[in-house]
This record gives C-alpha cells, structure tokens and sequence, in this order.
C-alpha cells in the first residue's frame, strides 16, 4: 500500500483525533526466544505505519510513538507489567506483535469508564497490504453486523466438513461479536485485517448448569497438522479424546493433559473479508470467507472460561480441511444455511 491508501485506511479504521496519543506496540527477540524474518520485516512495516502516522497527526494534531517490549514467547500470555502501566495512559493502541496480546489489551479496553480503543494485529505481514487490508471496511462492517445478528438468533449450529466429520455446537446464552473493521470509539476492540463475527458457544460452568443443563456442543473436530490429520471427539464443550497414531496425535494429547482448561471450546467464527486469502496464517485465515472454531481461553468473546492459550483452527475453501455446510437452527427451529459448498452465502447479509 502506499502512503495515501494507508492514510485512507487509517482514518477509515481508527479516525485518530486532535489531542490523541497513539502507541505501535511491538515485542522484541530475546534469550531463547528467537527472531524470524518475517519478525523483523513486522518491526519494519511498524515502522513504516509509525512514520504514516506521524504524518497525519502533524495535520490533525496527535502524537504517535512506538514502545516494545520483551516477546512473552506464548500467545495471549500476560504482556510486563510496566508496559501495561504505559499503554494506559494512551487513546489507540496498535499491536503488531509476534505474539498474540489480546489477553492483556481486551481487559484494557473494557474497564469501566476506558477511552482506549485497540487493534491487535498478531503475526501480521507485509503482504497483507495487498490482500485483506485492500478490503472496503465498509462492506466488511456490513457484513460482519449481518452475521453478528444471525449468531444472536440462533441457538445451534450444525456443521459438515470436508473429512465428512460432522459437529454441533450450543450457542445459548452467550452474545455474538461482530469484528468488521470499526476502531473509532472508546473501548473498542478489533483484530485487524478485520472482518469476521464470532461467538464463545454455551460452556455449562458450574453457576449454568443448574438452570440451562449440559452443553449440546458434541461432535468431531478434525485438524490438518501438515498432512496429518488429528480428530478431536467433543462432548459437553470440552475435548474429550484424541484420535489419531501419528507424532502430533501423541503431542496434543500430552498438551490437553497439561491444563484442562485447553480443551474448551471456545469460539465459533465465521470470517467474511472478501479479499483475505488462504496462506497458513491465522490473522488472515479467519477472515476468509468460511468457518474458524478455537479452542482454549474465551474470556475475551464473552466465554467463561480462563485458559493460558486460545487457538484458532480455520476452514474457508481452500484450506486443507473445509467446513462444507454451515446450518444455524434458530430459536423458533428455522434454519439458515450461512456456508454451502464451503462457501459463505453473502447474499443472506443484508
């Protein structure tokens, strides 16, 4: 992108104002944590949007700096203390990370009384200057509305994958969150490139089931680890086995039994930016057209339950796995198939 489409993209995302401050947030290689390319070219293109920025604030009247900080290593660990105490003291936070910060932003964002406003932008590249982020984000919002209402009206979705593995999931009592692209006002939250809505399905914590029972969410879960496929059986929201022989079967197995709260699942995520693209990176892979599902932490989303990770699995079209059916059952039974032949119906978000 050049400097005046960037420039476009800002004010059409973010609108900084006069007497703003805006910090590019960024984590830095150390010790046994180690540096990549596609890190230090992420450490560049901050740069170059730090520089995008000033520019406009010398017209608008608002500062922009960068701060970094120490890599955590793990996505959605706590991000120092220090630097917590820093970006609380700005309007607009940027992270372009290598490590996932949502677990440390959204709680900023959502104290009482907050007028920080943040994008996270976790692993982001360069590239996607000319894919998900050439997007109309006024489309992109429009469409991720219309799915945020369709979620709320539902109690259930029914899902047929390419493995021909099947699942469903309950989506009682939780809120759906519409991710289109809109970092204007206080307290906003986005994942950016932008353009999905999602939701935490029921988890039937201890102070649910009394009153709403069990989770319904049962079913397979199939994932694609470089040609291996590992098969995750479902029962009352949680991970109950693993099913497969191969090296990464084995490795999730040890992972899943190291904390128990990794086996929640924790969102239902259906991506609709028409310009993301499939390429094995997540940021982007869940904006694409189709269906994403995580399992872990999803606090976040409006879930209940604390987990030290949130992991996100995608299948748009062209994924080695795809989600080929999406059927959401409302309240009153109808149904809404929302993705036939791995592909998302836009027609239906009006």
């Amino acid at each position: 992108m050049n400097e005046k489409e960037k420039t476009k993209m800002f004010k059409d995302v973010f609108k900084p104002k006069k007497g703003e401050k805006i910090i590019i947030l960024i984590d830095s290689p150390h010790d046994k944590i180690k540096d990549n390319e596609k890190w230090k070219d992420r450490r560049k293109m901050a740069k170059e949007w730090y520089k995008t920025f000033t520019n406009m604030g010398k017209k608008t009247g608002f500062k922009t700096e960068i701060l970094t900080y120490p890599a955590t290593g793990v996505h959605n660990s706590q991000i120092p203390k220090e630097t917590i105490k820093t970006i609380k003291k700005t309007d607009l936070i940027i992270a372009m990370t290598e490590y996932s910060a949502s677990s440390s932003l959204v709680p900023i964002t959502q104290e009482k009384n907050s007028k920080i406003r943040c994008a996270s932008m976790p692993t982001v590249e360069r590239r996607m200057e000319k894919t998900a982020f050439k997007a109309d984000y006024k489309k992109v919002q429009k469409y991720a509305t219309a799915i945020e209402k369709i979620l709320n009206k539902s109690n259930t979705a029914e899902i047929i994958f390419s493995t021909n593995d099947t699942l469903k999931m309950d989506l009682r009592n939780r809120k759906a969150y519409a991710g289109g692209g809109n970092c204007q006002n206080k307290g906003n939250f986005i994942n950016f490139p932008s353009g999905e809505a999602c939701q935490a399905p029921y988890e039937a914590t201890t102070d649910e089931k009394k009153e709403f029972g069990e989770s319904k969410t049962k079913g397979i879960l199939p994932v694609n680890y470089n040609e291996e496929i590992v098969k995750y059986q479902i029962e009352n929201n949680k991970i109950i086995k693993i099913i497969g022989k191969g090296v990464k079967a084995e490795e999730m197995r040890t992972f899943f039994n190291e904390k128990e709260s990794r086996r929640n699942i924790a969102e239902l995520g259906i991506g609709c930016n028409p310009n993301a693209v499939v390429t094995g990176n997540v940021l982007e892979d869940e904006k694409v057209a189709g269906l994403h599902i995580a399992y872990g932490m999803s606090t976040h989303l409006g879930g209940k339950i604390k987990s030290d990770m949130h992991m996100d699995i995608c299948y748009p079209k062209n994924a080695p796995i795809e989600a080929t059916k999406l059927t959401l059952i409302g309240k009153n039974g109808e149904k809404i198939n929302l993705i036939l032949n791995s592909q998302l119906q836009y027609n239906l978000l009006k």
